[in-house]
């Protein structure tokens, strides 16, 4: 049964044969592949980077052979390249999809590893991890629905209203103008519902699990999940994915592009599926 959730005007839920559609006619591998190219050519990518699916835990929409597994987190690393890749999405039809943002010397030496994908830190295998920001709408304490603890109480955790979207928006102008102080390679994407900023800078990929902590309490006072930052969960959504809990294109922008971006409304984000009569731009 799918959840019911409050979200802005035009956002909701996606169907599985929206998921379908999307990921058969529209979701861009060429521009996945560009998006992803710090990392390598699709060669390397696949030898070096792992993707997981999470099926329908918080939309409650998958397909039912899925049941069994339907809140855990599928992992695909050991694939052919991007178009293998989208076979496996077109078979799970998932809610969300994931890379995960360890650099890895060689994904077959993981998955031989006891610990694998759970203590990374110390393995050799382990390069380093890509440094992000989790800006989200649920973190801003809200004058109508309250702060996070107010809303998990209702159910409502992942709700958010334009109120707090354009707090998050606003808050992630602020947090880029902090970091540019201290890194340089730096991109920021809209997740469906707020904002991740990724830094990619070499020095913020070999971090340690120490100073991502110290990072993370450093800007604290951004609505930004912690958890993310520190690296204690290494998963972020897939650029050019669709969010289906709000039914919206997992979109990278320009940091100048942030200030005026309307999910409502902007046809960058908007599915096809979903009719772009109402969408800008």
């Amino acid at each position: 049964m799918a959840v019911t959730y409050e979200f802005p005007e035009g956002m909701r839920i996606a169907n599985l044969d929206e998921r379908r559609v999307y990921y058969e006619t529209e979701f861009n591998l060429k521009a996945v592949a560009e998006w992803l190219s710090f990392r390598g050519s699709e060669e390397q990518i696949k030898r070096t980077t792992a993707f997981a699916f999470i099926v329908g835990r918080h939309t409650g929409v998958y397909l039912p052979e899925f049941e069994e597994i339907k809140n855990k987190v599928v992992v695909v690393d050991n694939y052919e390249g991007f178009e293998d890749l989208k076979d496996y999405i077109l078979r799970y039809l998932p809610e969300g999809v994931y890379y995960d943002r360890n650099v890895y010397i060689s994904l077959e030496e993981c998955r031989k590893c006891e610990k694998c994908y759970r203590e990374c830190w110390n393995c050799s295998c382990f390069v380093g991890q890509e440094l992000a920001f989790d800006i989200d709408p649920e973190n801003v304490e809200c004058p109508v629905h309250g702060t996070l603890e107010d809303k998990m109480k209702r159910g409502q955790g992942l709700s958010f209203c334009m109120y707090e979207f354009d707090a998050v928006r606003e808050a992630t102008l602020r947090l880029w103008e902090e970091l540019e102080k201290e890194f340089e390679d730096m991109r920021v994407v809209f997740s469906g519902r707020g904002f991740h900023i990724h830094v990619i800078d070499e020095e913020a990929i070999r971090m340690s699990y120490t100073e991502r902590k110290e990072i993370s309490r450093k800007f604290s006072s951004y609505p930004i999940d912690e958890w993310v930052t520190t690296g204690g969960s290494r998963l972020i959504r897939l650029p050019y994915s669709l969010n289906a809990l709000v039914s919206r294109i997992v979109t990278p922008l320009k940091i100048e592009d942030v200030l005026d971006f309307d999910p409502r409304y902007d046809r960058r984000c908007i599915p096809r599926f979903l009719g772009r009569d109402y969408a800008e731009g």
